[in-house]
């Protein structure tokens, strides 16, 4: 009887934890993207940047077909949105986030521009890797 309760106890424990490690993350992950909300709205896209991977392995897909590596996508953003009036207050509304493997998450969600040169607004996919402590984009999807 007493190996049946610790083996029970065991595995609510784990369970636990695990369902806490994942709060964890996911609160780090909306805390990402609230970063990257302020900075583009300050039309900061250096700063929006930020949470995306700094690597030539970095894969973005939009309408202008799949754009790879950080910097290119940063080169992108300039030239799409080259001031504030294009850049306008960006909002993400959150539609889930869940576990793919260890330390990687897919995001799912719309986006919206609010801009003197016209809205704008869609959808996104975009996947989260932990890399060296901290939670990076390394896939994005939107249109």
């Amino acid at each position: 009887m007493k190996v049946v309760t610790f083996f029970c106890f065991s595995l609510f424990f784990i369970s636990c934890a695990a369902q806490s490690s994942i709060e964890n993350d996911k609160t780090a992950i909306l805390k990402v993207m609230k970063d990257q909300e302020i900075a583009w709205s300050q039309n900061d896209l250096e700063g929006f940047m930020q949470g995306y991977w700094k690597s030539d392995s970095l894969k973005f897909y939009g309408s202008g077909g799949l754009t790879k590596g950080w910097q290119q996508t940063l080169d992108n953003y300039k030239k799409g949105y080259p001031t504030k009036d294009h850049s306008g207050t960006l909002t993400f509304e959150i539609d889930d986030i869940s576990p793919i493997e260890n330390n990687s998450y897919w995001v799912m969600g719309r986006y919206y521009l609010k801009r003197k040169v016209g809205d704008a607004h869609g959808n996104f996919l975009i996947i989260f890797k932990k890399i060296d402590g901290a939670w990076k984009i390394v896939a994005d999807m939107s249109s």
